[in-house]
């Protein structure tokens, strides 16, 4: 599922599945390491998220001694759990058409 707003998508597997990863390690830089991709391109995901919601999804602390870091927000939070309950709502409410498609797919040799 992707959510949209005009031509930039807001929210999507990919977006979600970084706030995880930047939960997970409190870092971006760690997170994108963790998905194989840049730091840039993560950083440009996160900011494309914050700036597309009504707040931010991550908080970012600089570096320095200590290193930086980044946080996720209580709407970064909300993001994932929404999400992820639109998914199993929708996996367990189209059952049988998930089922169906996979019958088209080809046999495995």
């Amino acid at each position: 599922m992707r959510i949209t707003r005009g031509d930039m998508i807001a929210i999507g597997p990919g977006k979600v599945a970084l706030l995880e990863a930047i939960a997970e390690t409190g870092s971006i830089s760690a997170a994108a390491r963790t998905m194989g991709m840049s730091y840039r391109r993560a950083w440009l995901l996160v900011d494309e998220m914050n700036r597309a919601l009504i707040a931010p999804v991550v908080e970012t602390a600089a570096g320095g001694h200590q290193g930086g870091g980044a946080l996720l927000t209580p709407t970064g939070k909300k993001v994932i759990q929404l999400y992820r309950r639109v998914e199993k709502l929708s996996a367990t409410a189209g059952a049988a058409e998930i089922k169906m498609l996979f019958n088209l797919l080809a046999k495995s040799k």
